[in-house]
């Protein structure tokens, strides 16, 4: 069964009226939990520094992502500028954190998301899209009207708004959430964020309901819920509870990245216990924990003291 993507499947008024809704919520920002409450229509800037126009800093056709997300042909991965997020050890922190790209208009971001297309790529990978949610659906409906037909990825770092979530509802096909931390001092401490894991698992719960688990086709996913989890030194991201959580209340069944690749980066130094790069030892542990709770569906093949793992 070939599915067909979501956003093809609303009304020119529907998704007209979630684009307006969309570009309401940022006149008194609430557009993620930090509720800055600024007019970015009126030049007011908040946490994360951007208006009403999108801000890119790269695009092109990416091989590291996920397999699903890769395969032949790369994910059409657009990385959008800042972060409703900031946190000490960002590994694109020149992005994130110093604002590298540039504003441009919603009509060129469609083009961009054509060029991706054109070149074969099997989806739209939209990296840290949080912020830039308005933007980035009048550019959906702009491409919709040039021919866009494939999914679209929302690559997303966890802290998102129910609110905006419901109005992306039947836009995206594929949630792609980090989930970061299962403790809130340890978030606020290294995100500058507070209330992370209840606002994440609320997230993470309402993604599921509009997509359910991820579906591949062909070796291909084209529709559900792909969540990462990034092992920190010293399990300062608290990975069993991360893990039970979701093996317990979205499913056992879902689809998850547990990755190894932390180094210390942008801050990280000044913090003695992120100031090193994971141990194996703490990898094979968040991989055996994964199993325990049922979780089979981990991206990679993983060959450690005698296990083999693959989706």
């Amino acid at each position: 069964m070939q599915h067909k993507v979501s956003y093809l499947n609303i009304s020119d008024k529907d998704f007209r009226e979630k684009i307006e809704k969309a570009f309401h919520i940022i006149e008194e920002c609430t557009l993620c939990p930090r509720n800055c409450k600024v007019n970015r229509l009126k030049g007011e800037k908040g946490f994360c520094k951007t208006l009403n126009k999108p801000y890119v800093s790269s695009w092109g056709a990416h091989f590291g992502e996920e397999r699903p997300l890769v395969g032949h042909y790369g994910s059409g991965t657009i990385f959008f500028t800042f972060c409703n997020l900031a946190c000490v050890y960002c590994q694109n922190w020149t992005i994130s954190h110093l604002g590298e790209g540039e504003e441009i208009s919603c009509d060129e971001l469609a083009g961009i998301m054509i060029y991706l297309q054109n070149l074969g790529c099997h989806n739209i990978n939209l990296v840290t899209p949080t912020h830039q949610v308005p933007q980035i659906l009048k550019a959906l409906y702009i491409a919709r009207e040039n021919g866009l037909k494939i999914p679209i990825v929302y690559n997303c770092g966890g802290y998102e708004s129910v609110e905006t979530l419901k109005i992306l509802d039947g836009i995206i096909d594929i949630y792609m959430p980090d989930f970061k931390y299962a403790d809130d001092k340890l978030a606020e401490k290294y995100s500058k964020v507070k209330n992370y894991p209840s606002v994440a698992k609320i997230a993470l719960k309402e993604m599921h309901t509009q997509v359910g688990d991820l579906i591949i086709e062909n070796g291909i996913a084209v529709k559900g819920l792909l969540v990462r989890h990034l092992v920190l030194p010293n399990d300062i991201s608290g990975t069993e509870g991360v893990l039970e959580f979701i093996a317990s209340e979205i499913s056992q069944n879902t689809y998850i990245n547990i990755m190894d690749q932390y180094r210390p980066c942008w801050h990280a130094n000044e913090y003695e216990e992120l100031n090193r790069k994971i141990r194996r030892e703490e990898f094979d542990s968040a991989v055996k924990t994964a199993l325990k709770y049922g979780l089979k569906r981990i991206d990679s093949i993983i060959f450690s003291k005698g296990y083999y793992l693959w989706d």
